[in-house]
């Protein structure tokens, strides 16, 4: 089949149920992951050829996509800070506002001058995109990380990158006590924050498919994975050191506080670049 026509089949089917410039733009990213093209691919190549089994696949996928399933679950990656990740219903697809934690934790620590031999911690570590991003930009570090869940770090230790690979390890943040005894220089977290009351506005995209475990808290309770948090920051950052939690936008000085209750220092909230309050920031 000509790939113009297996793009004009594609985005037919797909604009059944997105608006056409997203359905397009789902279509050049599903091409380009099935079969390496370009979105000008058929433009300069008007002759361009798919096979038989390769075009039975991608409508596959398409019809995949056309249930609104997310399509980095359809291909089985997701790109952060530059990377492709492996991503499965068991982790949340990274999002762009996780990469400026990064890059805050990353410019934070070649301030305080934290490099190799740092011992960095990333609570609910999902994906494992915080931890393989700590691992591979900041040189010589130890990285940790804790979920709950095995399908997720099923998935974040098979993350495949060139440099040693974070530990991970199964707990409870909100019931064990992590690593007694030791100190961390970084502390990283983006937890479930999201109340059962603001599923509404959420898209069935997210609804349907992304881990609820990992997403949603109750409104009776809307903090608690930082009251927890912040509990063991006390307890396992060491003396320089600091951390960095995404956190809800509409709960942003109710959850500062509860670092500056836990005995923490220079808690200050992090903006996005869309000026909403998406981190806070602590340090001992």
């Amino acid at each position: 089949m000509l790939l113009s026509i297996l793009i004009r089949q594609c985005e037919d089917t797909l604009c059944q149920v997105y608006p056409e410039r997203e359905a397009r733009q789902m279509v050049f990213s599903l091409l380009e992951h099935c079969l390496g093209t370009k979105p000008y691919t058929h433009i300069v190549n008007p002759q361009y050829q798919v096979s038989d089994e390769a075009v039975s696949g991608i409508m596959k996928s398409v019809e995949r996509l056309s249930r609104e399933e997310p399509l980095q679950y359809v291909t089985g990656q997701a790109w952060f800070y530059g990377r492709a990740f492996r991503v499965t219903p068991d982790v949340l697809i990274p999002r762009p506002e996780t990469e400026l934690l990064c890059r805050e934790a990353l410019q934070e620590a070649s301030r305080r001058g934290i490099g190799e031999g740092a011992d960095v911690l990333d609570l609910c570590t999902g994906s494992g995109c915080i931890a393989w991003t700590m691992a591979l930009e900041l040189h010589g570090c130890r990285v940790s990380a804790v979920d709950i869940s095995d399908g997720a770090l099923e998935v974040a230790s098979s993350q495949d990158f060139c440099c040693e690979p974070p530990a991970f390890f199964k707990a409870d943040v909100l019931r064990d006590n992590l690593f007694s005894g030791k100190k961390f220089d970084i502390i990283l977290s983006n937890p479930p924050y999201v109340r059962d009351s603001e599923k509404a506005l959420m898209k069935a995209n997210v609804l349907d498919w992304e881990p609820s475990l990992a997403l949603f808290v109750p409104d009776r309770d809307p903090l608690k994975f930082y009251k927890a948090i912040s509990s063991h920051a006390s307890n396992l950052l060491s003396d320089g050191g600091f951390g960095i939690v995404e956190i809800n936008e509409a709960l942003g000085e109710e959850t500062l506080e509860l670092f500056v209750k836990a005995g923490l220092k220079n808690v200050r909230l992090i903006h996005d670049l869309s000026s909403r309050p998406r981190f806070v920031f602590f340090s001992r």
